[in-house]
């Protein structure tokens, strides 16, 4: 008898185009094109859309599978079929699953097996309560789905995947999530890294187990045949790869680049090991995760293997395996009050059976409450993993089109409540109160040489020969040292994986980011510090802070008062050209930076890097720099002086004080716009006098300290005079000088946090070639002219620097 069914021909992959009469939705490459455009603006808008909810990006990667499934647009079923025809689920699926095998690969390389063989019995005792009690649960839901909406589904593997999916925890998800809320550094933040990589190790060998069990082999031999070989597998690698990676890497020096063929041979074994474990019978994925872990972590190769893979893995087909989630995700099967009751006791089971778990675990260890329910409440983060766990339960047929819906909402809402409940139930307190903060600047009454602190911060190697340098010339020298120096690299938190490894490695935030063991002295900035140590008596204090960049100013301003530090110093958001102009590095650094003008709790510096004292560090005995301090009057500019006197005790710096004095006799009154007797100009001038003999008092007789007064009749000779003294290797001007003649150059300018002065000497036209040192000092309130700056909008500056020619 002939069938009268036919099967669907299989999709071709290129079409001849659309002028030949074919439509490209039936081909299969540009129907794929379509689907991944289509999935990367719907998952990134609704990032964007969660951003202010400071939701990692999972949940809109979750909520766009779902809205591009049959739960939301995929109810029209023209568009079903036109975009996401069944015929193209294998070629999307296989794009899914490639792109997630390398990304699990990245994951493995997050984890450092060392640091969990250091993890303390505290966290252990928290992993495990945080697995086990939720694992009961989930044992005990899983007999009441199966009498209701899980009916004849084999009872041993679906034991093992309810336990595994309700005690998951997502450890990449919650590092981005601690790195939001600032709890890296906290007692917490260490705590909940600490368990929930312990967490996801566990997951991962019950993730195998339910694997092994709920594979279609009749006999109860077959399981424990695919445990045995995945077993030896693993015992096999742990013997063959960490010697041949380390191999490699040792022929990948730090700088230089990684050679073409160790990046294909890694992916090569990658992609074996996959094809490997899913022989055996337990995914693809868990091969490639196996060769992550195991690859050694020291060293630039890894790094290296994470900077060629990541972007295009998690950037463009990870998001495709969300989609291939939502596409199975049908929330209209859940039906009925029974169904919703069952979510609803789903998601109160999971949130329960972790944070009781690990609450009263933590009470038990003697952890604060408030503490303890925050970790409880932390461990609760699902994702990715959660995902890989019900994907595999539904392609084997352990759970059912209404199960797998359930369990892909409750894993949204647990992660969804994350964030919003830690805010709320916990708040770290600060360690310092601000009446123990005294020393706030470096200007202090006759120009005393007590002990002060310094804050430097700096975003990456680039910055650090100048940076050493001016710590250098900063120290003094013999009974004269006073100098305390703490150095924050500033890292961006970015959505992509790496920055994960990135908190990883830095967990330890506020340490010494050198002290991490025997093998980490091929890092440029660690060799760099510590060869500056060796060769000066300053002890250099690294910190590391990852953050945002729209929350990096707090990180900055938290810092320098944890450190009681009395001035902070900024890189500006420039650096400089090969022609020797100045080009903008990134703009975002700019808004840092005037965020910590405004807040900070500390003087503040910005530092314009043109190269001080060249581009190597120079040694104590070979410093002779010439730095050179204009003073035009006010607050800022006693800062700058102090600052100036102080690296004038070095031997090796020549400082030259200019002030800058209007004459009011001869004074134009066309380019001097301003009411002479302006209110406070007498006291201020009164002032200035007095910082000015208590410097020459302290400094007379040194024969290496050059004071000038050099009297202007108008803004265009001062600009003129200033051109004159920029003759040299750094140059300190106040941010917002005070006085008529200022008043004249307070003109709209590109960088108007920079004040009058700094904008004239980062101006083309006027072609300094010294690094600029722009200084405020701290006050409670920020004077009427100094918060005018910093809240003027860019856009409405105007960029020509012709007003500062002098012709």
């Amino acid at each position: 008898m002939v069938s009268n069914s036919t099967c669907n021909p299989p999709m071709k992959a290129t079409s001849e185009g659309v002028f030949q009469g074919n439509n490209p939705l039936d081909y299969a490459l540009p129907l794929v094109i379509v689907q991944i455009c289509l999935v990367l603006v719907l998952t990134r808008v609704l990032a964007y859309l969660l951003k202010p909810l400071r939701q990692p990006r999972v949940i809109a990667e979750i909520i766009g599978g779902v809205l591009l499934g049959p739960s939301a647009l995929g109810r029209n079923t023209t568009y079903l079929h036109a975009v996401f025809p069944k015929r193209s689920m294998p070629v999307l699926d296989t794009l899914a699953n490639l792109g997630l095998l390398f990304f699990l690969f990245l994951v493995g390389l997050e984890l450092d097996l060392k640091s969990l063989r250091r993890t303390g019995k505290k966290a252990l005792a928290i992993a495990t309560a945080g697995i086990s009690l939720p694992f009961i649960l989930g044992i005990g839901i899983s007999f009441i789905l199966r009498n209701t909406v899980s009916k004849g589904v084999n009872q041993g593997p679906f034991i093992v995947f309810m336990g595994v999916a309700m005690s998951i925890t997502a450890f990449p998800v919650l590092a981005r999530i601690l790195a939001e809320l600032k709890l890296l550094t906290t007692d917490v933040g260490k705590m909940a890294m600490s368990a929930a990589a312990v967490n996801d190790i566990a997951a991962w060998i019950l993730l195998a187990l339910a694997v092994a069990l709920s594979g279609t082999g009749r006999s109860p031999l077959v399981a424990l045949w695919v445990f045995l070989c995945g077993s030896a597998f693993i015992v096999l690698c742990s013997f063959v790869i960490p010697p041949i990676f380390e191999w490699m890497a040792r022929r990948c020096p730090e700088g230089e680049p990684v050679d073409e063929v160790y990046v294909c041979a890694t992916l090569g074994v990658v992609l074996a090991a996959g094809f490997v474990t899913d022989t055996i019978g337990i995914h693809a994925l868990f091969g490639a995760f196996v060769v992550g872990v195991l690859i050694p972590k020291e060293g630039a190769f890894a790094g290296a293997l994470v900077e060629k893979v990541e972007d295009l893995v998690s950037g463009l087909f990870l998001p495709l395996y969300f989609v291939s989630s939502g596409l199975k995700t049908d929330v209209a099967s859940i039906k009925g009050a029974e169904s919703w009751g069952l979510l609803v006791l789903v998601i109160c089971a999971a949130c329960f059976g972790k944070i009781a778990g690990t609450v009263g675990v933590s009470m038990l260890c003697k952890v604060r409450f408030n503490e303890a329910l925050a970790l409880g409440l932390l461990m609760n983060t699902k994702g990715l993993v959660e995902l890989i766990v019900l994907n595999i339960g539904k392609d084997r047929g352990v759970l059912n089109d209404q199960t797998f819906a359930i369990l892909v909402l409750m894993a949204l809402v647990t992660t969804f409540i994350t964030t919003p409940s830690v805010i709320a139930v916990y708040k770290p307190a600060k360690k310092l109160a601000k009446s123990e903060y005294k020393h706030r600047t470096i200007y202090r009454k006759g120009f005393s040489t007590s002990p002060f602190r310094m804050f430097f911060t700096f975003h990456g190697i680039r910055n650090l020969p100048t940076i050493i340098n001016l710590i250098e010339a900063s120290r003094g020298t013999g009974k004269k040292e006073t100098l305390t120096v703490h150095a924050m690299h500033l890292m961006e938190l970015t959505e992509r994986s790496s920055s994960i490894l990135m908190v990883h490695k830095a967990r330890k935030n506020g340490s010494p980011f050198w002290k991490r063991g025997p093998k980490v002295g091929s890092d440029q900035i660690v060799v760099a510090f510590e060869a500056f140590e060796q060769l000066s008596k300053v002890s250099i204090r690294p910190t590391t802070a990852i953050s945002a960049v729209s929350s990096m100013h707090e990180d900055i301003c938290s810092g320098a008062e944890s450190k009681k530090a009395a001035m902070i110093i900024l890189p500006f958001h420039k650096h400089l050209r090969l022609d020797g102009h100045l080009e903008v590095t990134r703009a975002v650094y700019r808004q840092v930076n005037r965020k910590v003008l405004e807040h900070a709790p500390c003087s503040v510096s910005i530092l314009v890097d043109r190269g001080f004292g060249g581009s190597s560090h120079v040694s104590a005995s070979n410093v002779d720099s010439l730095v050179t301090v204009l003073f035009f009057g006010g607050h800022d500019d006693h800062e700058a002086l102090a600052y100036g006197a102080l690296m004038a005790e070095h031997p090796g710096i020549n400082l030259v004080v200019v002030r800058f004095l209007l004459d009011r006799n001869e004074a134009n009154s066309d380019s001097i716009s301003l009411e002479i007797d302006e209110p406070g100009s007498i006291e201020a001038m009164s002032m200035d006098d007095e910082v000015i003999a208590e410097f020459k008092d302290k400094t007379m007789k040194e024969t290496r300290i050059k004071y000038v007064e050099r009297v202007v009749k108008s803004s265009t000779e001062a600009v003129e005079a200033v051109r004159e003294h920029s003759r040299c290797n750094l140059i300190l001007a106040g941010r917002m000088p005070e006085g008529e003649l200022v008043a004249s150059l307070r003109k709209k300018s590109e960088c108007p946090e920079m004040g009058p002065i700094g904008n004239l000497l980062i101006s083309p036209k006027l072609n300094v070639t010294a690094s600029v040192l722009v200084v405020q000092q701290y006050h409670t309130n920020l004077s009427m002219h100094a918060l005018a700056s910093l809240k003027e909008d860019e856009h409405e500056v105007t960029t020509d620097q012709g007003e500062y020619d002098s012709n």
